[in-house]
């Protein structure tokens, strides 16, 4: 049996693609170099679930924390369609304008709308606003403020909304967090969601193009 590593596990994916095929406006979104960090998007593997997921859960307003050049807003918008709505949060203009002009190429701007500013402020505000219920988030956003996204994304939600968080393993490191406060953000949020009677969750350890990781499903049950 061939050894497992990172080529082994990038071969897979490639090997895969073809059930996340993407047209040309997916591949430049997810290959942007324009944005301020290149290649942290999802996977096309990942952008397709977020898709599937957003069908079958017949999700009509999706929120987005981080948009970064709109390749997981691309997919998560073809799936609710004209008459849905997606949000998405983004920290850096000049991601938002990037991604801006993907979600434009791809035909589907008309329902996508952006919001620029720190999450946590932003999201917070939507809180207060009262805004309609979101039916899917998807987080993947910067984790020191993990914690405080999924508690926004529980209070923007109704009951039997999906929450999906990526970048939950890290590569092993939430194991030993040590001091960086990307893995202490991960860590705080799994240990509020492993006290929360308000939802089920669900977490997934990952191996492919985009190394060692994982993601948590996300049930809001009350």
């Amino acid at each position: 049996m061939t050894a497992s590593g990172p080529e082994q596990w990038a071969a897979v994916d490639e090997r895969l693609a073809v059930f996340a095929r993407e047209d040309a406006v997916l591949a430049a979104a997810r290959t942007s170099t324009e944005v301020s960090s290149p290649g942290i998007q999802v996977s096309r593997q990942m952008g397709r679930m977020l898709h599937i997921l957003a069908l079958a859960s017949g999700a009509r307003r999706v929120l987005e924390f981080g948009t970064l050049a709109g390749y997981s807003t691309i997919w998560l918008a073809r799936a609710v369609g004209p008459s849905g709505r997606v949000v998405s949060i983004e920290l850096d203009r000049a991601n938002a304008a990037v991604a801006r002009g993907h979600l434009e190429d791809a035909g589907v701007s008309a329902w996508v709308d952006i919001h620029c500013g720190p999450a946590a402020e932003v999201s917070g505000r939507m809180v207060a606003a009262g805004v309609e219920p979101f039916d899917l988030v998807f987080i993947d956003a910067d984790k020191q403020n993990l914690p405080t996204y999924v508690e926004r994304a529980l209070e923007l939600t109704r009951p039997g909304a999906l929450i999906v968080i990526d970048n939950i393993v890290r590569g092993g490191r939430v194991l030993d967090p040590g001091d960086d406060p990307q893995v202490q953000g991960v860590v705080r949020a799994l240990a509020a969601l492993q006290g929360d009677d308000r939802v089920q969750v669900s977490i997934t350890q990952t191996v492919g193009e985009k190394g060692w990781d994982g993601f948590a499903l996300v049930r809001r049950v009350s």
